[in-house]
């Protein structure tokens, strides 16, 4: 059979880092390739690195037929979650395949409920009232955050990040020069900031979040102050709240990984679960 690359799957996940692949090509050199590529008919659906490495070093691979994808949307999904259960993916990558997936999803949704109302309106009454029972899909924020282990704050910074950063902040965060929350920051910044802020460097990023974080603390409305205790028979002025942006921006981070601990812990009961279920049916 001769296998048929589709450019478009081939970039839809993330490709590997340098140093990824060649630890990729260290591996198949050494103990030849273990897992088998995915097909869709001739269409190459996964291990488009192990493939091109193989090809290039003459390296003997197996394929296998995944039969039940109907469309190029199931092999889409398929390809998502198949990344989305492998610990190696970023969270910043993680984050981008739920939202991915969020949008296939909702469009998913929305032709359902039309292809269930044109149904409903060919057999329903002519004075009929009845409003269509569109089939639910989890498309929620918090139901993608879970799904990518990831709290809903870190969905909001991403999608912030890829509706406004630049494409080299993109790749900054992509290969964590920059943390999510930061880069979210850095992308309110005209684009011409943020390419500088990335030339910079890290220390530059750094400090350009902190600047936007800063700029953001001095334009909110300053606080009534609290009255003051009574001393020595009269009233000590009391002094306004002072913004603690660096404080603020540690518990935000702090918040975003006590979420994921949750979704994590959640996720390890619903595994033990499932397990105890195996066993009792063995």
């Amino acid at each position: 059979m001769q296998i048929q690359i589709n450019d478009m799957l081939r970039a839809y996940i993330e490709p590997l880092t340098e140093a990824e692949h060649e630890a990729l090509e260290r591996s198949l050199l050494a103990e030849g390739c273990r897992d088998a590529l995915v097909l869709w008919g001739d269409v190459l659906v996964d291990g488009h690195n192990r493939y091109a490495i193989c090809q290039q070093h003459g390296i003997p691979f197996r394929v296998v037929q995944n039969e039940r994808f109907q469309s190029m949307e199931d092999v889409m999904l398929w390809m998502i979650d198949n990344h989305l259960g492998r610990r190696s993916v970023s969270d910043f990558q993680r984050g981008v395949l739920a939202l991915r997936k969020k949008d296939i999803l909702a469009k998913r949704l929305e032709e359902d409920a039309a292809r269930i109302k044109a149904e409903d309106a060919a057999i329903a009454p002519p004075d009929s009232d009845a409003e269509p029972v569109a089939p639910k899909v989890r498309t929620s924020r918090e139901d993608i955050a879970r799904a990518a282990r990831l709290s809903s704050n870190t969905i909001s910074q991403i999608e912030k990040i890829q509706k406004t950063a630049t494409p080299e902040l993109v790749e900054a965060v992509r290969t964590g020069t920059i943390s999510i929350n930061a880069a979210a920051t850095v992308a309110t910044l005209p684009a011409e900031e943020q390419v500088n802020a990335v030339a910079g460097g890290k220390k530059s990023l750094q400090q350009a979040a902190k600047e936007v974080r800063e700029q953001r603390a001095a334009s909110r409305p300053v606080k009534p102050a609290k009255p003051a205790p009574w001393e020595d028979g009269g009233e000590t002025p009391s002094q306004p709240d002072q913004p603690l942006t660096e404080v603020e921006h540690l518990r935000a981070e702090v918040a975003e990984l006590k979420a994921k601990i949750s979704a994590l812990r959640a996720e390890n009961a619903e595994l033990r679960e499932r397990i105890d279920q195996l066993v009792d049916a063995s």
